[in-house]
């Protein structure tokens, strides 16, 4: 439960960090995901978390 706070704790960190430094980039970006469809949003989000999946697991294991 502790590494789930702590990556959480990260991200939150990660993603602020980058609204702080490039906040017009930010807003681009997010416009632009606007025109991208769903189902692209979905796959490249199953794809992050697989792969994020198989880093914890490596460095746990």
């Amino acid at each position: 439960m502790k590494e789930l706070i702590i990556a959480f704790g990260l991200f939150l960190f990660i993603e602020g960090i980058l609204y702080a430094l490039f906040p017009s980039k930010m807003k681009s970006m997010l416009k632009k995901m606007e025109m991208i469809k769903d189902s692209q949003l979905r796959s490249g989000g199953l794809i992050f978390a697989v792969i994020g999946f198989i880093i914890i697991w490596y460095i746990k294991s």
